[in-house]
């Protein structure tokens, strides 16, 4: 699936001449957020993986207008309920302190006080992340438990007992024999070659389980994991159907074993964490095309975990009998673990929560540098413009890749691996992705992040498209890299000799929030919530299909597209039940108010038939799995007698619901409606009114899902936009900001919506 990527941004080519008399204006709007003195170390966006090397001062934001104030503010504290948690014990192998700090050693109170860190008026030294931190570890997944003895992998007709380490590895394929990545050769390939290494590392051999004689297992399409898929199939429909007094104790005995691991002290302040939990084993899936889905993700030992805590904190205690790789004091990060994954070598983290104050800070920094690319942006973009022309290459293909950058949003791209997917960006663009098409179009065509498909065909300016026809030049053929001087090392490096910190990262933030700025500063503010929603997310697809976010249609939607359609429908329905009975109570009523009764024949007779029997169909259909549901419950659950229900008590509705659709069908086909005593016109109008608005609201819905069937908003509206904005419309228009940001959002955006009014602006 591609979806080509236009916006009205592009459209507009740079105007060079007015490149620079923007920079005071942009300097005049410019926030000073006031500064905040703890010494804590804040992530940036490439800081998650390693120290920072440099030393600076940065802001954090205040209660924030169109300009942020400079004056000083107290520390505001909150209080919050939160649960107890517990330390373990302090690891076997590692020296005892005589006073070492403890997770026990905080107050546990009920209430606690919620570090509201951007209304500090203090700077932030950005070389510590910490003074001291403490925390429980990891919480690992449990143990294999073997399959049951008739459950079994049959190899080339036969059953085979297979080690316990390599019939894990099968069950995980089997499990998923019919998913369309269990269909993929590839998948399969590299699946089959982590299983028969495993079995060979097991130094145990497969055995037919009539003989007990060793199986060799060579082939792939000898293998037949039937037997398996069906027992995995039907455990999940065990779970599934577990009554609910069940789950809830399944959770609640999850919920006390991941407890002492949900939380770390920073600082003395109780932290969220985001990912305590290891990863299980599995088979590794990978996006679009990779060249390793299907390998085998193995577990993950303590002895392969480095932690990260502080001195004076007990070292959380390994599980028993192993004990950890390292055990780290290092301030300067945020991790509080670490691991490499045996897939791709990535390194693994284990980070406080997106909640948490680091990584809040961490998002605000990220967006204040974008915000401060405004006061340098114009003055880039009149050099780069010059250096279009620049004779040496370097910098011509520099010019021009800052270009791309800047108007198309591009990612900049770096080197891959044979064994990784073949993704790319601007840096890393090849003579197949670009196509030219005098005078002065181009085409670009390839892969982008996760395997998203991107195809765009846009007008450059003419020396742009100069240089991409010199870049492509004999002897350059298919293969080739388009900027083979230029690396995002290189690109960045120079890029920081304007800005301190500028990355061709911060033009992708930088142009989304822009675009974000723009197309609200479009919206006028009138009309419902939810055609402002509407209104809201139509800005927000601008900045999805800039960024290229794409997703697949799912498929639901064509299902979930004829439930919205059969909905309006029904809603028009009743409305004309309404304007026809108005009608037999004043039948000269009609004739006063031609305009209001001209919907009443929007259906014909046969339509009208068609929606009736559509709504009670649909209604059998809501009150049988409603009964059915009760039905299950009552097999499992001890239901008090008086709240029993039975397969007549559901013959009984559906016996009423038909009589309900006989008489409507004889009313559509007579066209004649009987008015009830306690009806009034008034009342009537009222209820129209209401289906009115309900109609209104249905279109909007199901507008806004056929215009964002396949862009993803969620990935602009949490990564790229800042959320002040976001909170600025929610102000501003009167929409309720639970329409605009989830719950998570809410949460991880709580110092963007307490920061920013109605006034705030990018």
């Amino acid at each position: 699936m591609s979806v080509t990527v236009k916006s009205e941004r592009q459209s507009t080519q740079i105007d060079v001449k007015n490149a620079s008399a923007s920079v005071a204006e942009t300097k005049k709007r410019k926030s000073t957020p006031s500064t905040n003195g703890r010494s804590k170390k804040v992530k940036t966006e490439d800081e998650d993986k390693k120290p920072a090397s440099a030393k600076k001062k940065e802001t954090v934001p205040t209660k924030t207008k169109s300009t942020a104030s400079n004056g000083k503010s107290k520390p505001a504290t909150t209080k919050k309920s939160t649960p107890k948690t517990k330390a373990s014990p302090k690891a076997a192998n590692t020296p005892k302190k005589e006073e070492s700090e403890d997770l026990d050693d905080y107050p546990e109170d009920d209430e606690e006080e919620e570090y509201k860190w951007w209304e500090q008026s203090e700077d932030t030294d950005n070389s510590i992340k910490w003074t001291t931190l403490s925390h429980n570890g990891v919480l690992f997944p449990p143990e294999y438990v073997p399959l049951p003895k008739n459950i079994h992998l049959i190899y080339d007709g036969k059953a085979v007992s297979l080690p316990p380490e390599a019939e894990e590895v099968a069950g995980f394929f089997g499990a998923m024999v019919e998913t369309d990545h269990a269909q993929n050769p590839v998948f399969q390939k590299n699946f089959f070659n982590d299983f028969v290494a495993v079995l060979k590392e097991t130094k145990q051999p497969a055995l037919d389980k009539q003989t007990n004689t060793p199986v060799r297992i060579q082939s792939f399409e000898k293998c037949d994991f039937t037997v398996m898929h069906n027992y995995f199939s039907a455990e999940r429909e065990k779970k599934r159907n577990l009554p609910s007094s069940e789950k809830k104790r399944i959770k609640a005995e999850r919920d006390d074993l991941e407890a002492p691991y949900k939380f770390a002290f920073l600082d003395g302040r109780k932290e969220a964490l985001g990912n305590f939990r290891i990863e299980p084993p599995g088979l590794f899936r990978g996006r679009g095309a990779h060249p390793k889905t299907g390998k085998l993700k193995r577990r993950v030992k303590p002895e392969d975990i480095t932690i990260n805590i502080g001195k004076e904190a007990k070292i959380p205690e390994p599980p028993s009998g192993h004990k950890w790789a390292e055990v780290k004091h290092d301030n300067t990060v945020a991790w509080l673990a670490t691991w490499r994954e045996n897939i791709n070598g990535a390194t693994k983290y284990v980070m406080l929560a997106a909640t948490s104050s680091l990584k809040g800070m961490s998002d605000f920094k990220k967006f204040e540098k974008a915000r401060e690319l405004k006061n340098h942006i114009n003055r880039i973009r009149k050099d780069y413009v010059k250096e279009l022309k620049d004779p040496t290459m370097l910098a011509r293909q520099r010019a021009t890749a800052t270009y791309l950058i800047d108007v198309l949003a591009l990612r900049a791209g770096g080197e891959k691996g044979e064994d990784e997917a073949d993704t790319v960006g601007c840096c890393s663009l090849r003579y197949e992705h670009v196509s030219l098409k005098p005078p002065n179009i181009v085409v670009f065509d390839f892969l982008g992040k996760d395997s998203v498909p991107y195809h765009n065909e846009m007008e450059v300016t003419p020396q742009v498209f100069k240089n991409l026809k010199i870049f492509k030049k004999p002897p350059k053929v298919t293969g080739d890299q388009i900027f083979d001087r230029l690396d995002p090392s290189i690109l960045n490096k120079h890029l920081q000799n304007y800005m301190p910190g500028l990355t061709a990262k911060v033009f992708r933030t930088f142009n989304a929030t822009h675009t974000m700025q723009q197309q609200l500063d479009l919206i006028p503010n009138k009309g419902t919530v939810a055609e402002k929603i509407v209104a809201y997310n139509s800005a927000n697809r601008q900045v999805a299909i800039l960024c290229n976010h794409q997703k697949a249609i799912g498929k639901t939607h064509e299902t979930t597209i004829e439930k919205i359609e059969d909905k309006i429908k029904e809603y028009k329905w009743k409305r004309t039940i309404l304007k026809k009975t108005m009608v037999a109570i004043d039948p000269n009523i009609k004739k006063k108010r031609k305009a209001y009764f001209e919907d009443m024949s929007e259906f014909t007779k046969a339509e009208l038939v068609e929606i009736v029997k559509k709504f009670y169909e649909r209604e059998k259909e809501r009150w049988t799995k409603k009964f059915e549901r009760m039905f299950e419950r009552q097999k499992i659950e001890k239901v008090p007698v008086e709240d029993k229900v039975y397969q007549k008590d559901l013959k009984e509705k559906i016996s009423g619901i038909k009589a309900q659709e006989k008489a409507s069908l004889a009313d559509v086909k007579s066209q004649k409606i009987e008015p009830k005593p306690s009806q009034t016109i008034e009342k009537l109008e009222a209820q129209v009114a209401k289906l009115d608005e309900q109609i209104k609201n249905t279109q909007l819905n199901l507008q806004d899902k056929e215009d964002n069937s396949q862009v993803a908003l969620g990935t602009s509206k949490l990564n790229y936009i800042d959320p002040r904005l976001t909170v600025m419309f929610s102000k501003k228009y009167d929409v309720p900001i639970e329409r605009l940001f989830g719950k998570s959002m809410r949460e991880k955006f709580k110092w963007a919506i307490e920061s920013a009014d109605e006034n705030w602006r990018f």
